[in-house]
């Protein structure tokens, strides 16, 4: 069956993107609210698109009359924290979605733990195994969808993960992460990985 996305509603090129388009990672993103509490919301509609310069993108659906408070936030100062999500905070990350008001921290709602960045103002979450410290690169707007492109500036990662620091290797499969499947509230872990060698070929 074909699904022409130039005559179905927007709602089911959403339902047949986020079944389609799996596992996806999780970006729970940090940042500060306007009264200058932390707010903390996750978005699956996330990844790398680069590495010199490292970026990162994320689009944010807006709200029916404004941006969600994660865009504001990150418009209006220029930063913003990428945590990954391990399975421990699971149901944290879930119940931060909540549509609080936008002067309402999920930090202090959930009862999370932050700690300071190195480079940006909004903190990292306690608990989560790494954490990308992020500027603003730029805003692009194609119809509703509100497109963040963000510069990787600094990477924090938990020492229990790390191998070799001068050769940047890292225990990924330890960090238990957690990706997107489809919507309402499907998930998986990433703990059954797998490894497949590249076959050679010879040059004749």
């Amino acid at each position: 069956m074909e699904f022409n996305f130039q005559s179905i509603s927007a709602q089911n090129r959403y339902k047949l993107l986020v079944s389609l388009i799996v596992p996806r990672p999780i970006a729970w993103v940090s940042t500060c609210n306007a009264n200058g509490s932390i707010n903390v919301a996750p978005f699956s509609f996330f990844n790398a698109i680069g590495s010199d310069p490292a970026l990162v993108v994320m689009g944010i659906g807006d709200h029916p009359d404004r941006p969600k408070d994660t865009a504001a936030n990150i418009e209006r100062t220029k930063e913003f924290v990428v945590n990954l999500v391990p399975e421990s905070l699971a149901q944290a990350m879930s119940d931060s979605a909540t549509d609080f008001p936008p002067e309402v921290s999920e930090v202090e709602v959930l009862g999370l733990q932050t700690s300071p960045s190195s480079f940006v103002k909004p903190p990292r979450v306690v608990g989560s195994p790494a954490a990308l410290e992020c500027k603003l690169e730029r805003i692009v707007i194609i119809g509703q969808n509100r497109i963040i492109f963000g510069e990787v500036i600094n990477a924090w990662v938990d020492d229990r993960f790390v191998m070799s620091p001068d050769k940047a290797y890292i225990d990924t499969n330890a960090f238990k992460l957690i990706g997107r499947m489809s919507g309402a509230g499907g998930y998986t872990s990433t703990r059954d990985t797998f490894q497949i060698e590249r076959k050679k070929f010879s040059d004749s």
